[in-house]
């Protein structure tokens, strides 16, 4: 499984900022049904805030796909409980946004996500936690060289229930060699790797 993107992609990731609240905001209240109960989008300014503040770019990363023609949102990757040393580790948690879903860009956008982590930010695995029923997240990580390692009752809190999950993961071994991006970035460009 190769994971590095094509030239032509139709996305880019872009670190979440600030000034992305109004319309992650606005898609994440568009994408309620979406989302059901397969994950929580912050929905306010206020859920927004605290969310961006989770992101300190040491144990965790928040990234957005983003259209590459236009610059809209389609959806959200987070790497977080990003764990040093032996482990190398993260958790990917990810979704798309209603108004773009169901065309491929979070495809791509996972695929630039795992040469993100295997490449600058030093990674060498990423756990995906996915809920039994949700098919369209667990063809997505099958499709991108996912392996199911187990099944965890009660796993996570979401809308007050503990829900069961299955657990995937990848290693950077398994997508091949990812090479060392450009110096860079700039806050609000595009990360160097896409």
């Amino acid at each position: 499984m190769n994971a590095t993107p094509e030239p032509n992609s139709r996305v880019v990731l872009r670190r979440v900022a600030a000034e992305d609240q109004e319309e992650f905001t606005g898609l994440a209240r568009a994408s309620v049904d979406l989302h059901r109960s397969w994950i929580y989008a912050p929905a306010t300014a206020a859920e927004f805030a605290t969310y961006l503040a989770r992101f300190d770019q040491v144990t965790a990363v928040g990234l957005l796909v983003r259209l590459r023609d236009t610059g809209a949102i389609a959806g959200l990757v987070n790497i977080s409980q990003i764990v040093r040393g032996p482990y190398q580790r993260g958790v990917l948690g990810y979704a798309a946004f209603a108004p773009t879903a169901g065309h491929g860009y979070m495809s791509e956008g996972l695929g630039l996500a795992l040469r993100y982590a295997f490449g600058p930010l030093g990674l060498r695995r990423l756990e995906a936690d996915i809920q039994p029923g949700n098919e369209t997240s667990l063809k997505l990580v099958k499709r991108l060289g996912f392996r199911q390692e187990g099944y965890s009752p009660g796993l996570i809190q979401i809308e007050g229930i503990w829900r069961d999950h299955e657990r995937w993961a990848i290693t950077s071994d398994t997508i091949g060699h990812v090479p060392p991006p450009p110096p860079g970035p700039f806050p609000g460009e595009p990360l160097p790797y896409v």
